[in-house]
């Protein structure tokens, strides 16, 4: 029967190959049930309801895409997209979280209809690809900021804004071995490595809060009962529906949010899925991806599951390409990580309980180093291209914001494209989207 849905000999692969590449997959996307609940905490939400919420939409996402797509994708809520979600939509622009999930809805209903209607091709080509790799980069950049500063590693100033934390502090301490330990394992190659250092970063968290040298918020006694008591925390289910009357109550709040949504998660997706599609070797004789459409509609519907269970949208990770790897080539590797996260829900007071701010700054350090990777293929000898992929970075981390730095890195290519007398090749995309953002810059609306 599994031969008959996968087609193991046709894609010279079986089942045990399969499983174990799948576990392989789940093991290296695991950090972000640690990452997640304490990301989106900080905009207001439940951490026990971000948690089972991560864990039910990414089991249900992985077990689509692999029946649909036959794809050995994960899913999970999106790097980026989290911090997209919280620290712009919540907190820089003033919306409850509730609303913050409403926009997600809808801009997965957007990204769903897109991929319906075959209008992917065309929007690619309205955006040029170093803006897309500049602000693929600079959301790396970002995402490292943020746990620095979360970890203590980097802290407010009144004379300089930013400044470096006192690192023999417990958390900037623990924060600090972390980083330097997942790093090593990745130099080293070690499969699923952001995970494990996590794991091993959380073990020296509880010897130092077991020695008095308190890291964080984890505290031994509460363990113990946590881990008898668990409560199946669904509180955020259905919360988008009552983020819809303050979503269009501001239309251009509106725009603003979902836009910046969906274009995140367009064109991560995007080379997310053709990279991985191309890894596994699903290359037609014209060299396209074979079978993408469907996994671009498992993506979208993903991510629409995420808004409804309570989280940032769902999205394909690259991290599946560890499954991959293993020899993955059919969807039961994405069925089993799905299986594999479902069953994570019964694990939420310990994973809670051990991956604080501290234990989680590794994860987003290190993803922030692999994100920055994209800036190695940037025209870096073209001032207009160089110009707008540095206002991006700079201003997305100075701004705090990440639609703030796609807007300025939109606005400053489009001046700059003016001033070389190269304004008739710029898309129509370009200048509507250079409109827009200067009105969003300047009235902030």
């Amino acid at each position: 029967m599994l031969d008959n849905i996968f087609k193991f000999k046709e894609n010279g692969t079986d089942v045990k190959t399969e499983v174990i590449a799948g576990i392989t997959t789940f093991l290296a996307m695991a950090y972000i049930l640690g990452v997640n609940p304490t990301m989106l905490a900080d905009g207001g939400m439940p951490a026990t309801g971000v948690f089972f919420a991560t864990a039910i939409s990414s089991g249900i996402a992985c077990i689509i895409m692999g029946l649909v797509a036959k794809y050995p994708v994960g899913l999970a809520p999106g790097m980026g997209l989290n911090a997209l979600f919280t620290y712009t939509i919540i907190l820089a622009m003033g919306n409850p979280w509730e609303t913050a999930l409403a926009a997600v809805f809808v801009s997965s209903i957007i990204f769903l209809l897109i991929t319906i209607s075959g209008l992917r091709e065309a929007i690619l080509n309205i955006i040029p690809v170093d803006l897309k790799l500049g602000i693929g980069a600079a959301i790396g950049f970002f995402l490292a900021f943020l746990g620095l500063k979360g970890a203590g590693i980097i802290i407010d100033d009144p004379s300089t804004l930013v400044a470096m934390g006192n690192l023999l502090s417990a958390p900037a301490l623990l924060a600090l071995i972390g980083i330097l330990i997942t790093l090593i394992f990745y130099v080293q190659k070690v499969p699923a490595a952001v995970f494990f250092g996590m794991v091993i970063t959380a073990f020296i968290g509880l010897v130092m809060s077991l020695f008095g040298f308190g890291a964080g918020d984890m505290l031994m006694p509460a363990i113990p009962q946590q881990i008898i008591t668990t409560n199946f925390d669904w509180s955020l289910f259905g919360g988008f529906l009552r983020g819809f009357g303050h979503l269009f109550s501001n239309i251009p709040n509106l725009i603003m949010m979902v836009f910046s949504l969906v274009f995140v998660t367009f064109f991560d997706t995007t080379g997310t899925l053709i990279s991985l599609g191309r890894q596994c070797g699903f290359i037609d004789e014209n060299g396209q991806a074979v079978g993408i459409e469907k996994a671009f509609l498992s993506d979208a519907v993903g991510g629409i599951i995420g808004s409804v269970v309570g989280t940032s949208t769902v999205t394909a990770y690259v991290e599946s390409a560890t499954g991959i790897g293993m020899g993955a080539k059919t969807g039961l590797a994405a069925v089993v990580t799905g299986i594999l996260f479902i069953l994570s829900i019964f694990f939420a007071p310990i994973v809670l309980s051990l991956f604080t701010s501290s234990v989680t700054a590794a994860a987003l350090v290190i993803v922030g180093i692999l994100m920055i990777g994209q800036l190695k293929d940037v025209q870096w000898d073209s001032i207009v291209i160089a110009s707008a992929v540095f206002m991006t970075i700079i201003m997305m981390i100075l701004s705090y914001s990440i639609s703030l730095g796609i807007a300025w890195g939109f606005v400053i290519y489009a001046v700059a494209t003016i001033a070389t007398g190269k304004y008739k090749e710029m898309s129509w995309g370009i200048w509507v989207l250079a409109i827009v953002f200067i009105i969003y810059l300047f009235f902030g609306l």
